[in-house]
């Protein structure tokens, strides 16, 4: 048979035909295969994506954090130097440096760091009565400034100028009692108790001869049991009395004793004290600037009744401040503090008023960190102008601080500059 001739058609037999369904049954249908074998591998495919993206985001992340900008990355420890040096030539025959220099050392007046703090007064008071009372005058009005020495309030007075008085009178007798203990006995007093001695020791004498007299007419029984008895009970009477008398004098010539007049001394100072006290609370009810400053918030009205020892109501009168002696707090981060140093020159600028410029200085560093915020408590003193405190900068406010790698030479402090180790270690 020739490759044109046509190919005769075979008649299908009965057990060809059945071989050919069976076939047929056994095979797995295109439209349940395709799609399990088309969806498997987009899942495997997007696996394998998203590895690859973890992967290459790892690499990433590794070298931004080991090697920062502008600072070439190591070479692996186990290469050698000349191995490092072949690396780092060119194919000029140039040697370029295998690894980025140390950084520079900041010039003198450059900007350190600039962060934002609060001003605040160096010392702010709360002006509190020393005593309780009524206050029936106030001269507090926010915003004014005072003197030191100015009468701020009046307290009520009536009862502690009664205790002042009642304890100057104690104290003026008890002096006197000192006194007259101190100077002893007066010459006239001393000649009157002589004087009753010798009328005593007269009137003796004479009850003496009587006694005599009355014993010899007893002797001759010429007088009376009586009168002999009385004459002796006279005669008795007079010595004790004479004893008496003798004892006074010699008190009197020798003076008070010695521990009278020191327990005398110790009441005048008891008493001397209690005026002190008396007079403190009198002088306390006339309330007065302690400072020369700005009242900044008043606490108390007229007809309040003010007690320094309440938990509730009014314990205070106002509170003021210098306004001329200003600070700026505010926390440094423990990376950034190797940069400030105590003298260190500033400059600060109110977030209100931007345009306006003012000298600082660092002041101190506070002894103990934020844990919490991980950073350090700073305080940057701020030199303002007399005609201008109290007008622009004002405590509560935000501002922002720029420090300089420089020395304050009117703070009076000798900071060191930033060293370049210390700016490479930042």
């Amino acid at each position: 048979m020739s490759a044109n001739e046509p190919v005769p058609s075979v008649t299908p037999t009965p057990r060809t035909a059945e071989l050919r369904d069976r076939v047929r049954s056994l095979r797995i249908p295109e439209h349940a295969t395709t799609p399990r074998k088309t969806g498997a591998a987009k899942w495997w495919t997007l696996l394998v994506l998203l590895l690859l993206v973890s992967n290459v985001g790892t690499l990433w992340w590794t070298s931004n954090q080991s090697s920062p900008a502008g600072t070439a990355s190591p070479l692996p420890a186990d290469v050698s130097r000349s191995d490092q040096e072949e690396v780092s030539t060119g194919a000029s025959g140039s040697s370029a440096p295998s690894r980025a220099s140390a950084p520079a050392a900041p010039a003198a007046g450059d900007i350190m760091l600039e962060a934002k703090g609060y001003i605040v007064a160096a010392h702010q008071i709360l002006v509190t009565p020393r005593v309780n009372g009524l206050v029936i005058k106030l001269n507090l009005v926010e915003g004014t400034r005072v003197e030191k020495g100015d009468v701020l309030a009046l307290v009520e007075d009536t009862e502690y100028r009664a205790d002042r008085d009642r304890a100057e009178g104690l104290l003026h007798a008890a002096e006197a009692t000192l006194l007259e203990l101190e100077n002893g006995t007066r010459p006239q007093e001393i000649a009157q108790a002589n004087a009753d001695l010798e009328e005593t020791r007269a009137q003796l004498q004479e009850a003496m001869r009587t006694l005599e007299r009355e014993t010899q007419l007893a002797a001759r029984q010429a007088g009376t049991e009586q009168a002999l008895t009385q004459a002796r009970t006279q005669v008795a009477s007079l010595k004790q009395r004479e004893s008496r008398l003798e004892a006074n004098l010699s008190l009197l010539e020798e003076g008070p004793r010695k521990e009278r007049i020191e327990a005398q001394r110790a009441a005048v100072a008891q008493a001397r004290a209690d005026l002190a006290r008396a007079q403190w609370r009198f002088d306390n009810c006339t309330i007065r600037a302690p400072i020369s400053g700005t009242i900044l918030k008043k606490n108390a009205e007229e007809n309040n009744v003010v007690n320094s020892m309440a938990f509730n109501g009014n314990f205070s009168l106002c509170e003021m401040a210098d306004l001329s002696d200003l600070e700026v707090d505010l926390t440094i981060l423990e990376r950034d503090i190797a940069r400030i140093f105590p003298g260190q020159k500033c400059e600060v600028r109110a977030e209100a008023f931007p345009d306006r410029k003012y000298e600082a200085f660092v002041d101190r560093l506070l002894p103990v960190a934020d844990r919490a915020k991980g950073a350090v408590p700073v305080r940057v003193k701020v030199r303002v102008p007399a005609e201008e405190e109290g007008v622009y900068l004002k405590p509560e406010m935000g501002a922002i601080v720029t420090f300089y790698n420089a020395v304050d030479e009117q703070s009076g402090r000798a900071g060191p500059r930033v060293s370049a180790e210390a700016q490479a270690s930042l």
